[in-house]
């Protein structure tokens, strides 16, 4: 048994977290070395009591692996462990790690170029149309929408990176089994054909319950760069994750409401507490420092930016020229674009708004994108 078998089985032992998998590592030396070891030799490991001891020595290790992995495969599904190299690195970082992610989908770039989307499950009116339009500005930056599939600010905000042509990704509280709620079946298939994927750190079969959400929030909080809170109440969710933003170190941004509205408490208890006020996704992109050339600081003159030099292709990268080639023959749009390059929308995306960023390309209000040219 590997490394990685044994942590997708021990992701399947009820009370197993990082905490617990790191004594066994350490005590045995590494996870494979602690599969299959007899419950006097549990018992000895720091941390790891009678019953939980018990389950260690009771599992048929090879054939749980062969079990869960057999389910996964027949779903679609891959396991990404601990040990692999395509393991987000901002989730090592965490305090308590996933041990395994189960991913449909593409798994993608983190945390630059993600931005979580979060906020109550009874939104209102005005909390759908500002979750809207910020994650549709986001993927139109670039950036990949990460958020939970709950009801409320979550869905609109998956909704509105599909339906922008952008890249989402939602973490689940419960296995791929159980996509919840069942009604966003659909919106789930919709977030996999458009490049995005579904996330979930728990075994495929496993049910989703309430203590499923904060573990879900934290994964949540640590793939993006930050986290936007759109409409939340003192006890909503969306104030865990923006909580557990803040202690990896990550920014948190929150849309103010009306005064007396209880969904928009929670927003402005992030904001008396020192979380950036923001009214559109362009707020959060001056923050980050986006929209100026890196040394130019903001309000300086435009004018200042590089002249347009077709012989400054070959210093892009190879992405970044295809498009600075393909626009220097005329103005397209992005469907125009995909279709020639034939290229996935969020990575074009992404190169877009690195040209944009560069002032070589710029996009009008017609929405078709032209290379800037300067006399």
């Amino acid at each position: 048994m590997t490394d990685r078998e044994a942590a997708v089985v021990l992701n399947l032992i009820s009370g197993i977290g990082f905490v617990k998998f790191t004594a066994l590592r350490n005590y045995f030396g590494s996870a494979a070395a602690a599969a299959n070891r007899s419950f006097a030799e549990y018992c000895e490991v720091p941390g790891i009591g009678e019953m939980l001891a018990g389950k260690l020595a009771d599992c048929n290790w090879q054939e749980s692996f062969d079990l869960e992995a057999d389910l996964a495969d027949r779903a679609g599904v891959r396991l990404v462990t601990y040990f692999d190299e395509n393991y987000p690195e901002c989730l090592r970082q965490l305090f308590d790690p996933p041990l395994v992610l189960y991913v449909r989908g593409t798994l993608g770039e983190f945390p630059d170029a993600a931005v979580a989307v979060v906020g109550t499950r009874k939104t209102t009116g005005y909390g759908r149309r500002m979750a809207q339009a910020i994650s549709t500005d986001a993927v139109n930056a670039g950036f990949t929408v990460v958020s939970g599939l709950a009801y409320g600010v979550d869905t609109v905000a998956h909704q509105a990176a599909v339906d922008a042509g952008g890249r989402t990704v939602a973490v689940l509280a419960g296995g791929l089994l159980h996509v919840h709620p069942q009604e966003n079946l659909p919106l789930a298939n919709a977030i996999i054909a458009h490049g995005g994927a579904l996330i979930s750190e728990f075994p495929m079969d496993f049910p989703v319950s309430r203590t499923g959400f904060p573990r879900r929030n934290r994964i949540v909080a640590g793939l993006a760069r930050a986290t936007i809170v759109v409409e939340a109440g003192l006890q909503s969710g969306a104030l865990i994750t923006a909580n557990l933003a803040l202690e990896n170190g990550r920014e948190v941004f929150a849309v103010p409401g009306q005064a007396d509205n209880p969904q928009a408490a929670g927003c402005h208890q992030l904001i008396k507490n020192g979380a950036a006020l923001i009214e559109r996704f362009d707020d959060v992109l001056e923050n980050f420092g986006f929209g100026f050339l890196p040394g130019l600081a903001p309000g300086e003159a435009d004018g200042d930016a590089p002249d347009y030099d077709a012989s400054s292709f070959a210093d892009l990268p190879a992405n970044q020229r295809r498009l600075m080639e393909l626009l220097d023959g005329g103005d397209a749009s992005l469907e125009e674009i995909q279709m020639a390059l034939d290229g996935d929308i969020a990575t074009l995306l992404g190169d877009l708004m690195q040209l944009e960023m560069k002032f070589l390309v710029e996009r009008g209000a017609d929405l078709r994108y032209r290379v800037v040219r300067r006399v």
